[in-house]
């Protein structure tokens, strides 16, 4: 009698339509793969001091690079910081603990290094991918968050959407060492093999595949089931199925993660219409700063001819011409007559006024293109020296900037929001906090999902994020210290003037407004007592 076998949700057949899947996906995203790496290669090029026979530029200025390199301080000037809140009042003391315990997790996970590298890449290419996973190794097996810098080269997704929650199908393509694969997995050994699939690669780079890779497809797809989404997760190499979740009993009526979405965050700086991604400013001025090297090289060319004198010579002057190009010898010998006629020096043009005010209107442009004016850096021209009047030309020429910062804050609400999920559903074993406190104390917590693994999550609180700058700019500080000083000139920061400092500051809008008013309220009643 022959025994009924259930056969898995995800077998072969499921695999095989999944790759030729991912390779109509990568058809329609050849464009901008190539896009990306033409952006790297010119960034290096001109940037990265790296050299290229082909390249018709051979003088190259640091523009652009100037420009790049203040957008990225900008960014890590105004790193942020989470802060959860509760939506209902039962919910303030969960909420609390999430606001303590999110900072540790990220900082525990270098997530500063991995925000300053995705943004030097989404400056480059104009869109910042995060992954946000569970990984099982980590904390000696007990597992837990990790959150990664992702090369939108090895990312594919459905063509025309422009949200990449509308992709039904989402794939990241890694290269894994061979032997390491095979050690992973011995029991796929025999069906692991190297796909078909083929990667842009960056030139002189390390992600060319090369015999001992193989790529390994992590493919997230979405499903209903009665009415609800469920995020379902699926590992092969090959034909070689590693991993399966809608296989694994805990997972199959739940999906992978809880929270149903994909774990990747795109972090776009200017955005496309019916793609996911953007483009950055090397794109945006990279045509400029090609028109600035050409010029710098005319110039310099014309410099370097005009300082190297060449001289027509006739045969009939009969000089010894290696002992006219030294400059060593003091005489000359000739067998003919030495003239205008016979002894000629080539004359050179300068430089026109028109190419030197060609080269200052690039720069110009150039400047105002990327919104890197001077003021920005910190320089003063135009006779402009009150501290007021700087800080107030530094606010207003950084408007760009903090609008590239408010979209990158946007895309680190929905990591924290990702991770706060990942949490309550894998945080089953007690987990200790150190949190810093006031004046270098520490406080300790500890962590334990509080309501079992129900599958529907019921009872768990729903939570605000609000991102703030964990740390001001030196020029906000600045204003900050000039404001606090104004105050104390005028006596507003004087007990006995309460009610015109209250009625004076509810008026201004400045960071750290309502502390301001509670200190003065509470200074007041304690002279009162």
């Amino acid at each position: 009698m022959k025994r009924n076998s259930t056969p898995p949700a995800v077998g072969i057949p499921e695999i095989k339509k999944a790759y030729k899947l991912l390779l109509s996906y990568k058809e329609g995203k050849r464009s901008l793969d190539k896009r990306i790496t033409e952006n790297e290669e010119w960034y290096k090029l001109r940037c990265a001091g790296y050299k290229s026979d082909e390249d018709e530029i051979k003088q190259s200025s640091a523009w652009l690079f100037n420009s790049i390199i203040n957008k990225h301080a900008d960014a890590m000037d105004s790193y942020p910081e989470p802060n959860v809140l509760p939506r209902e009042k039962g919910d303030e003391a969960e909420a609390k603990l999430f606001s303590s315990i999110l900072p540790v997790i990220l900082e525990q996970r270098g997530f500063e290094q991995t925000y300053s590298d995705v943004w030097w890449y989404k400056l480059k290419t104009g869109t910042g991918v995060y992954g946000v996973f569970w990984n099982n190794e980590l904390e000696g097996g007990l597992g837990d968050i990790d959150i990664l810098k992702l090369d939108i080269l090895n990312l594919f997704w459905e063509p025309g959407i422009r949200c990449i929650e509308q992709s039904p199908n989402l794939f990241y393509v890694s290269a894994v060492d061979k032997d390491t694969l095979l050690n992973a997995y011995p029991s796929a050994a025999d069906d692991i093999k190297k796909s078909e699939i083929k990667l842009e690669a960056y030139r002189l780079d390390d992600g060319n595949f090369d015999e001992s890779k193989i790529p390994v497809i992590d493919w997230y797809y979405k499903k209903k089931v009665g009415g609800k989404t469920l995020l379902h997760y699926c590992k092969f190499a090959g034909e070689a199925l590693l991993f399966a979740s809608e296989n694994e009993p805990a997972f199959s009526g739940r999906g992978f993660y809880d929270h149903g979405q994909y774990p990747i965050v795109f972090d776009t700086l200017f955005v496309t219409e019916n793609s996911p991604a953007g483009f950055g400013y090397i794109d945006v001025m990279k045509g400029c700063q090609r028109s600035i090297d050409r010029l710098n090289t005319a110039i310099e060319r014309n410099a370097i001819m005009g300082e190297t004198p060449r001289w027509f010579i006739s045969d009939s002057a009969g000089i010894n011409e290696e002992e006219y190009a030294d400059w060593s010898r003091p005489f000359i010998h000739t067998t003919g007559r030495i003239d205008d006629q016979t002894l000629k020096q080539v004359s050179v043009e300068n430089v026109s006024s028109n190419a030197l005010s060609l080269l200052e209107f690039k720069v110009d442009e150039l400047k105002e293109t990327s919104g890197n004016r001077d003021f920005s850096q910190g320089s003063t021209n135009f006779g402009v020296t009150a501290a007021s009047a700087i800080i107030a030309l530094q606010e207003a020429g950084s408007k760009l900037a903090r609008d590239m910062i408010k979209s990158s804050f946007r895309a680190y609400q929905k990591i924290c929001y990702l991770v706060l999920e990942l949490v309550r559903q894998f945080y089953t074993e007690p987990r200790s906090f150190r949190i810093a406190g006031e004046r270098g104390s520490f406080e300790y917590l500890t962590y334990q999902k509080a309501f079992g693994a129900d599958t529907e999550n019921k009872g768990q609180g729903v939570f605000d994020i609000c991102i703030v700058p964990q740390k001001q700019s030196p020029y906000q500080k600045a204003q900050q210290n000039e404001l606090a000083k104004e105050l104390f000139s005028l006596g507003m920061l004087n007990p006995e003037r309460k009610d015109e400092a209250l009625l004076a500051i509810k008026l201004m809008d400045f960071d750290g407004k309502d502390e301001l008013m509670r200190q003065i309220a509470g200074n007041l009643k304690e002279k009162a007592l």
